[in-house]
């Protein structure tokens, strides 16, 4: 029990530290596309590439993190991206130019590494079997507050005290976080202490296993993160058109969208740990991930329909419970596996495949919408969660069977 709590105690304190450190780069995401003139770009390409460079240099980045991570320990990992994270951030309200600018998106990339590796290892170290589930969405929720908070300073006060003031803020609140790390981050490499788990009985875990897991999370940050949150916006246009009239007051699409997303961000914190523990029960993770993609396939076909508006807000909220799910399920099937093999190795092949994943579906969405329209995108993607569902389900029921035969 005494266990269970220090270790909630540190997931917690990461999960924090992690929002903070973000809450620089989701500004960025609000203040860039209307302000780019301020920070001294000349061309409207040069925000795309700037908004997406953190997200490439990870792909080459991640591999290297995790060898870091095999030498050196969690302390100093997440140090290091706490420092990065604070340099970048204070960098946005004071350096102009597309060049130095590109420089800090690619340090925060290398943060943002460092960071999620540090998290999920934590997790991983401060968790079983029984809790792990429960931890992995502890974390994922609290670290979400950053994007939140990030997106909602940004665009509330950004007018009123100046995007320099606010990044200062931001980058004070950085170095604030760094005396947590120092005190409650372990000091040793992320396998250490391992051992003992790794003699314990566990579910023999082979290629195919791992790999379909690597799968499963990349397709989840391919709809989730590429799929839906990139064309949230353009979906909610198709819907109401330029704008919706709602008590005289004229709402575009893009103020709509940062409303949805607030909701699910600001529900996180509660609901995805709540999923995490009902994923650590009896019936496993494997019939929630099942559900959770068969429940996000007819949200996909039914978005792009036109329907009252009223009904496609209650689709949308379902999907973004869907997202829950599907985040909170996967992370914790990865970290799962991640007790039988090399934490460093598992996890950072996990967050490769996230990331690639993440990273093809903006390029793949308005690729498919500028030739065969949207609805054709929602609908294959419906597709491609329907191939997963018979695989999963055929997987649970070989599990099944091996359990009875025991």
């Amino acid at each position: 029990m005494e266990k269970d709590i220090n270790g909630k105690k540190s997931v917690i304190i990461i999960a924090l530290i992690t929002a903070v450190s973000v809450l620089g780069n989701e500004m960025l995401f609000i203040v860039m596309p209307i302000y780019w003139k301020f920070f001294g770009l000349t061309s409207i390409w040069q925000i795309g590439v700037l908004l997406s460079a953190n997200r490439i240099i990870r792909l080459p980045i991640n591999s290297l993190v995790g060898l870091c991570y095999e030498k050196m320990s969690k302390r100093s990992g997440l140090l290091l991206a706490v420092i990065l994270a604070v340099i970048s951030t204070f960098s946005y309200g004071v350096f102009k130019g597309f060049g130095v600018l590109l420089a800090m998106r690619i340090l925060w990339g290398i943060a943002w590494s460092f960071l999620r590796l540090g998290g999920y290892l934590t997790v991983i170290s401060s968790s079983d079997q029984k809790t792990r589930g429960h931890f992995i969405g502890l974390y994922n929720g609290l670290w979400g507050l950053g994007t939140l908070f990030g997106m909602l300073i940004g665009g509330i006060f950004t007018e009123i005290i100046g995007i320099r003031t606010i990044t200062t803020i931001f980058a004070i609140l950085g170095i604030c976080s760094i005396p947590f790390v120092i005190r409650y981050v372990p000091n040793k490499t992320a396998d250490e202490g391992m051992e003992k788990k790794k003699t314990q009985p566990s579910v023999n875990v082979n290629r195919k296993q791992l790999l379909s897991v690597l799968l499963s999370g990349l397709l989840v940050a391919f709809v989730v993160y590429g799929i839906f949150t990139s064309t949230l916006s353009k979906v909610i246009e198709h819907q109401i058109g330029d704008s919706l009239v709602f008590l005289t007051y004229t709402v575009g699409a893009v103020a709509i969208a940062g409303v949805l997303q607030s909701f699910r961000m600001g529900l996180d914190p509660f609901l995805a740990p709540l999923i995490g523990k009902l994923s650590d029960q009896k019936f496993g993770r494997v019939p929630i991930l099942i559900f959770a993609l068969s429940l996000g396939t007819i949200c996909l076909f039914i978005i792009p329909i036109n329907t009252p508006f009223i009904a496609f807000l209650f689709i949308i909220l379902v999907f973004q419970l869907v997202s829950t799910l599907l985040i909170t399920t996967s992370d914790s099937m990865a970290a799962d596996l991640s007790s039988d093999y090399s934490s460093v190795k598992t996890m950072t092949h996990y967050t490769l495949f996230v990331d690639f994943g993440s990273a093809l579906g903006p390029l793949i969405s308005y690729f498919v919408i500028d030739f065969i329209g949207l609805h054709w995108l929602y609908w294959s993607t419906g597709i491609i969660m329907i191939f997963l569902i018979v695989f999963w389900s055929k997987e649970f029921q070989q599990q099944r069977k091996k359990n009875f035969a025991h």
